[in-house]
């Protein structure tokens, strides 16, 4: 009898509606081995029909958010190909895209290539102090199959995205902040709680929202402007037509009062 495949996907509840799944091989940086995509991608799979999850965390255990995909099997496997443009059930950016609800990337510390791709499929990114972000595509002399030549270049301009992806050089956790790659920039301690934070807020929504917000953004991306206003314009409308008026108060009151309590500057700007 074949042994059990190793676990290297911790899966956790710190907050009702919200998985925190962690990457969990540090001694390998968390590189995306065969056996890791296929958990990654189960475990997308059944939050995505799983009702009760609204919001996802992702991290690295160790050092690392993720070094990419495991160089060293890839370089042994008799299929290369095969390894580099996998079927579903080893695509874990596939199986990300459809979870419908946020995806809170919490990188802790390096993200390079297919690990940069993780990063970049999440909705929004917490980074540590220690995060950084590279894509070697180039330097390993491979093509990215997850997204990051259209991602990367629609956030941070074509002009920086090209320059990562050129020379495949690192960049900090500050300069990915001022280009836009990031959300905040946290000490390694803080990390967890700032986007388990997050996850937190985006629980106290109304429910349905957060999804219905996701899919408009995502989908108004994907056309032009004029589109995008025009695809608004008809799911406000649909939406609006099962909304009960005296909720819209109800939420009016509970809008102010959390308002009061959050004077100051965003989280993470705080001296």
């Amino acid at each position: 009898m074949a042994d059990a495949e190793p676990v290297l996907l911790r899966v956790e509840r710190p907050l009702a509606g919200c998985a925190l799944l962690t990457l969990d091989r540090p001694g390998a940086m968390n590189a995306l081995s065969i056996a890791l995509r296929r958990q990654l991608a189960s475990a997308f799979e059944a939050l995505a029909a799983d009702q009760d999850t609204r919001v996802v965390v992702l991290t690295g255990a160790g050092r690392a958010f993720c070094a990419g995909l495991d160089l060293k099997e890839l370089g042994s496997s008799p299929d290369t190909g095969a390894s580099l443009a996998p079927t579903a059930d080893i695509d874990p950016v596939s199986a990300m895209a459809r979870f419908e609800g946020p995806i809170i990337g919490a990188i802790n510390g390096p993200a390079i290539t297919g690990g940069f791709e993780l990063a970049l499929a999440c909705d929004l990114i917490v980074a540590s102090t220690a995060a950084t972000f590279a894509d070697t595509h180039a330097r390993v002399g491979v093509m990215p199959g997850w997204g990051l030549s259209q991602r990367l270049p629609r956030l941070i301009g074509a002009g920086r995205a090209k320059e990562m992806s050129f020379t495949g050089n690192f960049i900090d956790a500050s300069t990915a902040a001022a280009w836009g790659l990031v959300n905040r920039v946290v000490p390694p301690e803080d990390l967890l709680p700032q986007a388990l934070g997050f996850a937190a807020d985006m629980l106290s929504t109304v429910p349905g929202t957060l999804q219905a917000f996701k899919r408009l953004i995502d989908d108004g991306l994907g056309g032009t402007l004029a589109e995008g206003l025009a695809l608004e314009r008809q799911r406000s409308r649909a939406w609006a037509s099962t909304i009960d008026r005296t909720d819209i108060e109800r939420r009016r009151q509970q809008i102010a009062d959390r308002g009061r309590t959050q004077a100051g500057p965003p989280p993470g700007l705080r001296e």
